[in-house]
């Protein structure tokens, strides 16, 4: 038996209800050594939040932070939605909010800081003051 602990993500991007982009997500480290100690010892604090950024650099496995974040906010439901071996984090970011240009995001267990569980990069986009913005990251563990 040859199992293997390979979790798969993929962002969708959603501005005022249209799909903007679908690109994929790394795990990093840091958010597969948490999933480790929460599977092994139930120990850590669930994921939370979002945050994006305009930085568009390639993620990397060492990444613990986003480049250069614009805002965070609350998921829709903390510790994300499960199904299967699917979890799907939510997150909406209303009119006024994160008002900028945003080419990154990842999933971290705290308003502020905290242990970031993946990071994805993707084509750069405007969100003006009356925009509303839904990403929906779904992580699968095959």
């Amino acid at each position: 038996m040859n199992s293997n602990f390979n979790m798969k993500g993929t962002l969708q991007i959603y501005k005022n209800g249209e799909l903007l982009q679908e690109v994929p997500n790394l795990i990093v480290t840091s958010g597969k050594v948490w999933a480790a100690n929460m599977l092994t010892a139930g120990t850590g604090t669930v994921m939370s939040h979002m945050a994006v950024g305009s930085n568009s650099t390639t993620p990397t496995l060492t990444d613990t932070t986003l480049n250069t974040e614009i805002t965070r906010v609350t998921l829709q439901t903390a510790g994300g939605s499960v199904s299967g071996s699917t979890i799907t984090f939510t997150a909406v970011f209303g009119a006024g909010i994160g008002t900028g240009t945003w080419a990154e995001a990842g999933v971290f267990n705290a308003a502020s800081a905290g242990t970031m569980f993946n990071r994805a990069t993707f084509s750069s986009f405007t969100k003006g003051a009356g925009d509303q913005v839904t990403i929906v990251w779904t992580v699968t563990q095959p």
